[in-house]
């Protein structure tokens, strides 16, 4: 066996440990420790496969921001196994339901599974020579997925607008600056000149 057939095995034992890690782990924060550490070894599978560019979205996007926000979340919220637990209870059938039609579709998509006619083709030459894999992506994406990569960018911003939406609260004790209403102030009731007497105070 060669070295980069030894060294997929290592990545692949290595991944699907962590996969199972991640959800049989007690503590919530160990967790999201071997999920950063799946995306890592995900990475190296990509990197063994030729797909460099794959390889370091997957740790600058998923490592870098998701699995990293996950992390201080958890952190953040402090949050124990039992009240998780608790409140994992409640749902405990929907779960299962959920379980159970992912196992029925999986096993619809593997039964109705097949190759293409030209995957022998493919799988001998993955990128024609003198191209990187970034050039390939990039005629992928804007040629035969172009409709479908801006409709994903359309969903992340609508996302990104309800978020915003969500999270921002008009609060009463907010002050906010309104430049109109200020240019139509007059100036001589914007500022009063007074001359109190020497001892007196200012009534306002």
């Amino acid at each position: 066996m060669s070295v980069v057939f030894l060294t997929f095995l290592l990545f692949s034992v290595v991944l699907l440990s962590s996969a199972v890690m991640v959800i049989s782990a007690r503590n919530p924060v160990h967790s999201v420790l071997f999920l950063i550490l799946c995306f890592f070894n995900a990475a190296g599978i990509f990197v063994l496969l030729g797909a460099e560019l794959l390889a370091m979205s997957l740790v600058i996007v998923y490592v870098g921001a998701v699995a990293v926000l996950f992390l201080f979340v958890v952190m953040m919220f402090d949050l124990h196994l039992g009240v998780i637990k608790q409140e994992a209870s409640r749902y405990k059938s929907i779960g299962i339901l959920v379980g159970l039609v992912l196992v029925v579709e999986l096993g619809f998509l593997y039964m109705n599974w097949q190759s293409a006619s030209n995957t022998h083709e493919i799988l001998s030459h993955p990128i024609t020579p003198g191209r990187t894999n970034a050039h390939a992506i990039g005629d992928i994406l804007y040629t035969d997925y172009f409709f479908v990569f801006q409709l994903a960018g359309l969903v992340l911003l609508v996302a990104i607008i309800g978020a915003i939406v969500l999270t921002l609260k008009d609060q009463a004790t907010s002050k906010r600056q309104s430049i109109s209403r200020q240019l139509q102030r007059n100036p001589q009731d914007a500022v009063t000149l007074v001359n109190p007497e020497k001892g007196k105070g200012v009534r306002l």
